[in-house]
């Protein structure tokens, strides 16, 4: 399979941000009506990826803090949160016969499955019951990963072009210094690594193992547009 491409848009970004990113990116992760993101942003997002056959799928977030806030959910909480989102978008993808290709969630839901099992398998199981065919985008080595491949789910573990990582794999905090890379050079390293040797550095400097499927560039990253085409082109002539 060739290496994918995602970003989480419909965000409140300009339209022709978002149409820019649709150039370059294989894979578009919507918005729906968690941490952003409404009717409108989300057809928008689905007229734009059916244009540019670009993969569609489900970014559910939090209210809070746009979705980076410190929360406290239920397995329960959890799983109708993700449903009320995906179907949302669900709907608005059928209505244009598009197929909803995957879920990724965002922000605090993304990490607390990530430390939480109890909330990741109620993630895990919610999806599979209600979105059977979906692909799972989660963080490359991570429990929600490892749990998945255990059900036998789809999954495409996904590695970060344009934040840092501690050197267990987590992501640093936004709130820490040096969380966000928009330096083009490192950002150009840190895509060679990923895609000629399957590794990532650290925010250290610590050389880690990383076999990705999926690379993600944040549509709220300084440049984000030109730093998704560098990525295309990367992978285009992997």
């Amino acid at each position: 399979m060739k290496l994918d491409l995602n970003c989480d848009l419909g965000e409140g970004e300009p339209l022709a941000k978002t149409r820019a990113l649709m150039r370059s990116i294989t894979s578009a992760n919507v918005a729906c009506g968690g941490h952003a993101g409404n009717l409108d942003s989300m057809d928008a997002c689905v007229r734009l990826a059916k244009q540019f056959k670009v993969r569609v799928g489900a970014h559910p977030g939090v209210p809070a803090n746009f979705g980076r806030g410190e929360i406290s959910l239920s397995p329960q909480e959890l799983q109708l949160l993700v449903l009320q989102q995906a179907g949302a978008l669900g709907r608005i993808c059928a209505s244009h016969r598009v197929k909803l290709h995957h879920v990724k969630l965002h922000g605090s839901l993304y990490h607390l499955t990530e430390d939480n099992e109890p909330l990741a398998r109620a993630y895990l199981s919610a999806m599979q019951r209600w979105f059977p065919n979906v692909i799972y985008y989660v963080r490359a080595g991570g429990r929600v990963a490892k749990l998945a491949r255990k059900l036998q789910l789809s999954v495409w573990e996904e590695a970060f072009v344009d934040r840092a990582y501690h050197d267990d794999g987590s992501l640093v905090a936004r709130s820490e210094s040096g969380a966000v890379i928009s330096n083009a050079k490192e950002i150009a390293s840190r895509v060679e690594q990923l895609i000629k040797r399957s590794v990532v550095e650290s925010i250290n400097g610590a050389q880690m193992p990383m076999r990705a499927q999926t690379l993600c560039v944040h549509s709220d990253t300084p440049k984000a547009a030109k730093i998704a085409a560098f990525c295309r082109k990367a992978i285009d002539q992997r």
